[in-house]
């Protein structure tokens, strides 16, 4: 049985199978929409979601499947106490597959130990977030036909975000990749990510404070919010929240083919008036991730 707990987990011919397969049900997804029929899917979310959990679910019902689950905590046996190895031992009994967010680091690496369904780890704690990955990929993969020979800038939090450790992580296995790390200090990317991964498999990469420098150079801009739930005092993060602002003073400095992406939700990290700028693809971001997500299903389902 497969599990999605990093996306180390793929190999990349897998990636590209997957990926290649999100393109064709974004070309035709009406040739997928009965594949899932009789197959449910579990949604264990133990922290607040919007995008993961109703793209997980709209991907599910795309693909003429059922779904269960529950939004927080609170509103699970968590809240009595129950390990996250006996709810799946029980969700194994009523779901084919489950999708799993929790806030500590981990916990679906515990799940698929115990599970007798597929798990895809849909975030946990500032870890992995490989599906969040698998969206990113395919957008920068149906936007510039590639994933080899390219320069990503990645701005905002690189300490927390999970999103951006999970990429980071991806994309080095593709040749010629080369980062722009752009953060304050505090947010920098973490050690083990640096010297395990980055500097272990000689990657091209450059930190810094200063965005407008490097944005000629760039061909992808990742953006990220500054997490005030990874913050263990509201001061900091408050001194840190509006570090890095993108606006339209800030894209004239980009190339006229370069795009910006974000794996939301925004705050203020990207101005408004970047929105009608065609290089923003962050909300077609968010809509190439349901057709990823079908395909993983797919893929742990074993129906590709």
């Amino acid at each position: 049985m497969k599990h999605l707990i990093s996306p180390l987990d793929l190999s990349v011919e897998e990636l590209d199978h997957i990926l290649s397969l999100g393109q064709e049900i974004m070309k035709n997804p009406e040739k997928y929409s009965h594949i899932c029929e009789g197959k449910k899917l579990a949604t264990l979310f133990y922290e607040p979601s919007t995008r993961t959990r109703l793209s997980f679910e709209a991907a599910m019902l795309n693909l003429g499947g059922k779904v269960l689950g529950f939004s927080s905590a609170d509103s699970s046996s968590a809240a009595k106490g129950e390990s996250v190895a006996d709810t799946i031992r029980v969700i194994s009994s009523y779901a084919d597959i489950c999708a799993m967010r929790h806030p500590k680091e981990g916990a679906p690496t515990v799940a698929a130990m115990y599970s007798e369904i597929p798990v895809i780890n849909a975030g946990d704690g500032g870890h992995n977030h490989p599906t969040q990955t698998l969206t990113d990929l395919i957008t920068i993969k149906s936007l510039m036909g590639r994933l080899d020979n390219i320069t990503v800038g990645m701005c905002g939090d690189l300490k927390f975000g999970r999103t951006v450790h999970s990429l980071i992580n991806a994309m080095v296995r593709y040749p010629r990749v080369r980062f722009v790390l752009v953060s304050p200090n505090e947010l920098k990317i973490p050690d083990y990510l640096r010297k395990e991964v980055l500097d272990a498999e000689r990657i091209d990469y450059i930190e810094t404070n200063q965005l407008e420098k490097y944005m000629p150079d760039l061909d992808i801009l990742y953006m990220t919010r500054v997490q005030r739930e990874r913050f263990f005092n509201e001061e900091d993060y408050i001194r840190l929240k509006d570090s890095f602002i993108l606006d339209a003073s800030k894209m004239q400095y980009a190339k006229k083919n370069m795009y910006v992406l974000h794996p939301l939700p925004r705050v203020n990290e990207i101005s408004t008036e970047v929105d009608n700028d065609p290089r923003a693809v962050y909300f077609k971001q968010a809509k190439m991730g349901v057709y990823v997500r079908m395909a993983l299903i797919m893929n742990l389902l074993e129906l590709d």
